[in-house]
């Protein structure tokens, strides 16, 4: 098996709590509605992308999260400027504007978001970098170019599960994306995200996993009441700490299954 092809044993049925009833759908509705807006106002945007300051397009991130009825909570550490390989786990379609929100990056994707509705295409032209995870013979030169991005001073965010989880377990941190951190000589700057329930739990209700699709998974979160989506920034580990890639993804992993610290609500 590719090492950018794991697998997660969450699915809809099994792991996500029902959240539609009848009195959520005119919120949800409405939800989505404003989720549309916040979007089209980016993909508008998008040919001035060079030009808008780094803080707006963080702020934009947050509203995209918020429009969907999610509360947002960011601490820890800021994100250094310069190159950087930004890691977190991965629960849900959410997790990307969240993960933008801590610094604006090239997101790594797997290339079957690409055929995605309005989201591939946005994606596309906000400069997520694709990858054929079933191609084991493509991954040293897609570690190249991600090196060849960390070079230029850019940031990259990636998700090294390769896979979503459904927020109550989390999968094995892969090592091939670390290895261009080594090469470029960055640093790492593990990020852990959680969807809370009014309860303190895990709230299910934001997963994407298995074989659900991003309409019932939009539909889902706009239908929840309560989820706030906490986001812990750790601090970045330096280039040169940890010598081969295998060390560097260990060291990563445990900082991006932390405990979680004070919140600041946005």
């Amino acid at each position: 098996m590719s090492v950018w092809l794991p697998g997660a044993p969450c699915t809809p049925r099994g792991c996500v709590d029902p959240t539609a009833t009848a009195a959520a759908v005119p919120l949800a509705v409405l939800r989505l509605a404003v989720v549309g807006l916040v979007l089209a106002a980016g993909i508008a945007l998008l040919p001035l992308g060079r030009w808008i300051p780094a803080g707006a397009v963080r702020r934009w991130c947050r509203w995209i999260v918020r429009a969907a009825g999610v509360r947002v909570s960011f601490t820890g550490a800021a994100a250094p400027a310069g190159g950087l390989l930004l890691v977190a786990n991965h629960i849900s379609w959410l997790d990307v504007p969240l993960l933008a929100a801590v610094r604006p990056a090239h997101m790594l994707a797997k290339s079957e978001v690409r055929r995605w509705p309005v989201a591939g295409a946005l994606a596309a032209r906000g400069g997520v970098l694709f990858i054929d995870r079933a191609r084991l013979r493509a991954l040293p030169d897609t570690v190249a170019a991600l090196a060849g991005v960390l070079r230029g001073g850019a940031a990259v965010a990636a998700f090294p599960e390769g896979s979503t989880w459904c927020g109550r377990a989390q999968g094995t941190f892969r090592r091939a994306v670390f290895q261009a951190a080594l090469d470029a000589g960055v640093p790492v700057q593990p990020v852990r995200i959680r969807y809370r329930n009014p309860r303190g739990g895990a709230a299910t209700a934001a997963a994407f996993v298995g074989d659900d699709t991003l309409i019932a998974s939009l539909w889902r979160v706009a239908s929840a009441r309560g989820v706030t989506a906490e986001v812990e920034v750790r601090a970045p580990i330096p280039p040169g700490r940890h010598g081969d890639r295998r060390a560097l993804a260990r060291a990563a992993q445990p900082e991006a299954a932390a405990g979680r610290g004070s919140s600041d609500h946005g």
